[in-house]
């Protein structure tokens, strides 16, 4: 836990925004860090609960052992709070910023609508071990001859290829974009999740040799049939990208668009590729000068 009376003495505090002036003039993110004493003393909000609910089934999907990093983050020791984030999680740089947090609404804390301010910490643990350098390849002392072929690169498909090239086999990724990440990439804008921070996870896995082969659609370009004859296991880690129909009068009509399409072109454009590709030939949208209404407020 953190300390034993914190959560009566502390009162919650998360990332604070640019002003909207300045985010308005580009596309990254715009949090303001907090400096490690703030985390620290949030991380000491953390209240020992006999059921952390927050890790629990109605919490955190990944099981992250919250009140322990939480405690680590209080005494200040940021080295084992990292190994212990990922002893569970793979990328937490990534759920540090687009997870929804399920953690917090499981926390004791919000039934006064005033949780721990897991996900800030998390996103703080893992920045912080990039800054000190404990994030670098690990790869494995010993191969085991086994060869995996993984189909998508997205976070399920770059977790598995981690924790399988750790292990010792020879890992290789397929993605018929250009680029890997899948939807991470692709559907969720900068301001979420700057793109960089993918890249250097992917740098990190092919220093522990892992190998990634982007512009080959798996079934078109390579026959699965293929991999199966080259490769001892395959798995199939793509993505669901069939937007859920609205059902509503007029969502055929000109000028009205599903949400993915758009942001796949808007991240391409963003990140300087051509919008279109065999993935996704759909014509190019464009929202500049126009009226927009849009429906849903979800993410």
């Amino acid at each position: 836990m953190g300390k034993v009376t914190g959560f009566l003495e502390i009162d919650r505090q998360v990332h604070k925004y640019q002003p909207a002036s300045d985010r308005i003039r580009h596309f990254r993110e715009f949090t303001l860090p907090m400096s490690d004493k703030e985390v620290e003393k949030q991380a000491a909000r953390c209240m020992d609960c006999g059921i952390p609910y927050c890790h629990g089934p109605t919490g955190c999907p990944v099981h992250n052992q919250i009140p322990d990093w939480n405690d680590l983050v209080y005494n200040g020791d940021w080295d084992n709070a990292i190994r212990n984030l990922h002893s569970t999680n793979n990328f937490p740089e990534f759920t540090g910023r687009i997870c929804p947090a399920p953690c917090e609404e499981a926390c004791t804390l919000n039934l006064e609508d005033i949780p721990v301010a897991i996900k800030t910490i998390e996103q703080a643990i893992a920045d912080k071990a990039y800054e000190t350098g404990h994030i670098r390849p690990y790869p494995p002392e010993r191969k085991t001859g086994r060869r995996v072929a993984i189909i998508g690169s997205g976070p399920a498909g770059m977790a598995a290829a981690q924790q399988l090239g750790r292990a010792g086999h020879d890992v290789h990724v397929y993605e018929r974009e250009s680029r890997p990440g899948g939807l991470m990439r692709y559907g969720i804008p900068d301001f979420k999740i700057e793109k960089h921070y993918i890249d250097r996870r992917i740098e990190q896995m092919q220093g522990e040799g892992v190998s990634f082969h982007c512009g080959i659609n798996v079934g078109v370009d390579k026959p699965v049939a293929q991999l199966l004859a080259e490769y001892d296991a395959v798995l199939y880690c793509g993505g669901s990208e069939t937007p859920r129909p609205a059902n509503i009068p007029g969502d055929d009509l000109d000028g009205v668009h599903d949400a993915m399409p758009y942001l796949v072109q808007q991240n391409k454009r963003i990140g300087g590729e051509p919008i279109q590709s065999v993935a996704w030939p759909s014509p190019p949208i464009v929202a500049g000068g126009q009226h927009v209404v849009v429906v849903g407020g979800g993410d």
